[in-house]
């Protein structure tokens, strides 16, 4: 399918994204105020200019309504925090529904900040994170699987963002794991596309993407191959992505590798998987065929690499890239 029709058919889907949504924090900061402090002597950092936007789960929801979806809303547990304030404010904006996700006073908004030289433009300090390192309270992650199965009939694209890299993980904890296994397995039909960092192997019936690196650690973890690793989780398919290589499709037929344009000199390759998984989950529930997919995800991809930042990617890019796509 061109993909003009795959553009046209994403006119009409309804797509959650649920696990872990993120601020990202672009704080510019001015070298030439880094007078030393009063008190401790510890020369601060002089924040002049400050970015917010979705980040994690929040940047896979942003690519979709770039892409031209119906509706898209982020389920996930946000802090009851001035984090929190600005996440939801920067997700309305850009036209994402943060009306199912769980405030909560029990957690921290989970917030990227990142400091970013005014002078040269490059991000040359430490991040300053603001994470979770305890596991979710049991009645959250209770409110989180009620949700889940309240709107579940409610979309026809299940995006699943697990991106904590803590032990205890993040949104997507073992009882929402298994539940959504569980909804999975009883609507195959729905594409339920699983982007998970460092537990892959604990999903089952759905779809899991991963990169190589990715798919090695989780090879290592469960002492299987790819191939045994697919089969593991389900039937649905196995999506191994390869940078400029492009990316691996294990399914029912086999081993398929779907080939990339080279893109020389990308700007800023934060966010390429997110951008990845948005463009090719929506493709998936127009085609229904992954090697489409995956191919569409690639498109999508090289166009927000060359943007600084965690980009998107518009309808009219996507076809002007297409013109000499392999």
């Amino acid at each position: 399918m061109t993909a003009a029709g795959i553009l046209n058919g994403i006119r009409r889907l309804r797509v959650l994204v649920i696990g872990d949504i993120c601020l990202d924090r672009w704080c510019q900061y001015d070298p030439a105020t880094a007078e030393a402090s009063r008190e401790t002597g510890i020369p601060r950092i002089g924040v002049v200019a400050t970015e917010v936007t979705p980040g994690a789960a929040g940047t896979v929801a942003n690519n979709l309504v770039s892409l031209g979806a119906r509706d898209v809303a982020v389920l996930g547990v946000i802090g009851d925090d001035g984090f929190g304030f600005e996440l939801q404010r920067a997700l309305r904006v850009r036209g994402i529904r943060p009306d199912l996700a769980i405030v909560s006073a029990d957690i921290p908004t989970f917030t990227y900040t990142k400091l970013i030289n005014r002078h040269t433009g490059v991000e040359d300090l430490p991040r300053v994170d603001f994470i979770n390192t305890r596991p979710l309270p049991k009645a959250l992650d209770l409110s989180l699987v009620e949700q889940l199965e309240r709107v579940w009939p409610d979309f026809d694209v299940i995006l699943v963002s697990d991106q904590a890299e803590t032990e205890t993980g993040g949104a997507i904890g073992a009882t929402v794991r298994t539940r959504l296994g569980s909804l999975a397995a009883d609507t195959p039909e729905k594409v339920v596309w699983v982007d998970s960092r460092v537990r892959a192997e604990l999903f089952r019936n759905v779809l899991v993407k991963c990169n190589d690196g990715e798919s090695d650690g989780a090879c290592l973890r469960s002492g299987l191959d790819p191939e045994q690793l697919r089969n593991r989780i389900g039937s649905r398919p196995l999506i191994v992505t390869r940078g400029g290589e492009g990316a691996i499709v294990i399914d029912d037929a086999g081993r398929h590798k779907v080939p990339t344009r080279h893109v020389p000199d990308p700007v800023d390759i934060c966010g390429a998987g997110d951008s990845f998984s948005a463009g090719a989950a929506l493709a998936l529930a127009i085609t229904g065929s992954p090697v489409e997919a995956v191919r569409f995800g690639n498109m999508v991809s090289s166009i927000t690499i060359m943007k600084k930042g965690t980009g998107t990617a518009s309808p009219q890019e996507v076809l002007q890239t297409e013109s000499d796509w392999p």
